[in-house]
């Protein structure tokens, strides 16, 4: 996916949230949500859409032949244009917005939204978004980090498609309380549900054996958070030698799954000579964009009785959830 440091902060600091420990017996985000107990219930999630042409051109074949459901797209990206024109003829798809305070490839970079003069913390001196999360979070001001997530979100509209939901390009937003509460006030102001992950025995012990740090201030932020939520994510990486090894490993990891609802992250596109100049990561990024529409793949999911569904039935099954626990007005 990334190197080491920016690997950590999308696994870890998206989950620094995390230390209420449930039983292990409660009842999971999924069937809060309604579905089946024994259930795999999978949101198979396409991130940096909008990075560039051929990521866009990725998933304009897998969202129409539904092999994944959901992606989200970067709004600073010099491709969100193009792809936001194409959500707004192909309204029906589950498109979200992946908040982009980051702009890590050595040559193919990108700024801010607003202007620079406005969010000076997010931009280097180069007048692009720093390449890093940790310096990221060492120089922005939380206003301003809300102040970009926000023109991020207008910019969407104002293409002419409002985004299903948001997450995070490399965990940014999570790497200080006061980012997650600009990331998550956004959320709310703009009514769609956010990418968090609920606490879990499991996921907790997990996250800390990775070394992720979890502070009562990220706690109290997520548990205070009103939204559907999934009960686990990964995010499939880059380590193997083939696409076989790749099908396989993938596969093995949706075999390992306890019910409930997990989000698989993964970053498609069509490999070119132009991504590999962008990132290391091209030719993962092509076995990933053909993945979800594998035969193979597409039998293993029906023999085995998983579930896809996206954030906006997420959201629809939520609000119905809400309404059948609120108690009656007198």
């Amino acid at each position: 996916m990334f190197g080491r440091l920016r690997t950590y902060f999308c696994i870890g600091l998206c989950v620094t949230l995390l230390s209420m420990e449930c039983p292990a017996n409660a009842e999971t985000q999924a069937e809060k949500l309604g579905f089946p107990a024994d259930k795999k219930v999978l949101i198979l999630h396409a991130d940096d859409i909008g990075m560039c042409y051929e990521a866009n051109e990725a998933a304009k074949v897998s969202l129409p032949g539904k092999h994944y459901l959901s992606c989200s797209a970067m709004a600073p990206c010099p491709w969100f244009n193009e792809f936001a024109d194409w959500c707004k003829q192909n309204p029906q798809y589950d498109v979200g917005l992946h908040v982009t305070l980051n702009s890590e490839w050595k040559y193919y970079r990108w700024g801010s939204v607003s202007d620079p003069s406005d969010v000076p913390g997010l931009i280097d001196k180069s007048g692009y978004l720093h390449n890093s999360t940790v310096v990221t979070a060492l120089r922005a001001k939380p206003d301003q980090v809300e102040k970009e997530i926000r023109a991020q979100f207008e910019k969407a509209i104002a293409a002419g498609f409002k985004p299903s939901h948001i997450d995070s390009h490399m965990g940014t937003v999570f790497a200080r309380p006061d980012f997650i509460e600009a990331y998550l006030k956004v959320a709310k102001d703009y009514k769609v549900p956010a990418f968090v992950p609920a606490p879990s025995e499991k996921l907790v012990a997990r996250l800390r054996k990775e070394g992720t740090p979890i502070t009562p201030q990220h706690v109290e932020l997520m548990e205070k958070h009103e939204g559907p939520k999934v009960d686990d994510f990964y995010v499939i990486g880059g380590s193997a030698k083939d696409y076989d090894e790749k099908k396989s490993q993938t596969l093995a990891l949706i075999e390992s799954l306890q019910p409930g609802l997990t989000q698989i992250i993964f970053h498609p596109s069509i490999e070119t000579e132009t991504t590999r100049q962008i990132t290391g990561t091209a030719r993962t990024r092509g076995w990933e964009a053909k993945l979800w529409g594998d035969p193979d793949v597409i039998k293993y999911f029906a023999d085995n009785g998983i579930i896809q569904t996206d954030w906006r039935e997420l959201q629809k099954r939520y609000d119905e959830h809400v309404a059948k626990t609120k108690p009656a007005s007198p």
